[in-house]
């Protein structure tokens, strides 16, 4: 999988990959070796192997990553210990935008969901006004959260989804005005 992400006003190139029963994951170029293993829904534990050209010794460090979403910002904050860092993900389609989303498309827009699964967070209630890329709802499908965001500014105008719900694919979840 390739991802560009912005951390801390710099966007880097990310590159990773399945090794075995690990990951090869490359920023900028620059590969570790990554052990992954799920706490909970929101947090990782990482082990990270780094090689030293220098001396061709391997250095391991590990790693408590929680990643949450901030319906403000539109971005992740990723807690690295008690550390926490905003992220946006795949960030160069809103970098490249020659518009701010504002005029893309007239007419309501329809958030369904994706593939079947079940709603994990509704972060907006009805009247809420919204901009482009703001997180509206969180699906859980094949134990993977997809966060679902606004594409234009609006006003939430309809909720059909609540917290625990099953869903079928293409159900209609939120509509924005």
């Amino acid at each position: 999988m390739h991802y560009e992400v912005e951390v801390g006003g710099r966007r880097r190139q990310v590159v990773v990959t399945r090794t075995g029963g690990a990951f090869a994951v490359a920023v900028d170029g620059h590969t570790r070796r990554v052990d992954a293993a799920r706490i909970d829904a929101h947090t990782l534990s990482l082990v990270v192997d780094s090689v030293w050209p220098e001396n061709a010794t391997v250095r391991r460090s590990g790693y408590e990553v929680s990643v949450t979403p901030d319906p403000i910002g539109g971005q992740l904050v990723v807690h690295v210990g008690a550390i926490p860092v905003a992220v946006a993900l795949n960030g160069r389609r809103r970098w490249d935008r020659k518009d701010d989303g504002r005029a893309s498309g007239s007419g309501p827009q329809r958030l369904v969901a994706p593939m079947a699964g079940k709603v994990v967070r509704v972060l907006v209630t009805t009247g809420d006004t919204v901009r482009p890329r703001q997180p509206v709802v969180v699906v859980e499908a094949m134990k993977m959260e997809n966060e679902l965001r606004a594409s234009r500014e609006g006003t939430v105008a309809e909720i059909h989804a609540r917290e625990g719900m099953s869903v079928d694919a293409g159900a209609l979840l939120i509509v924005i005005q």
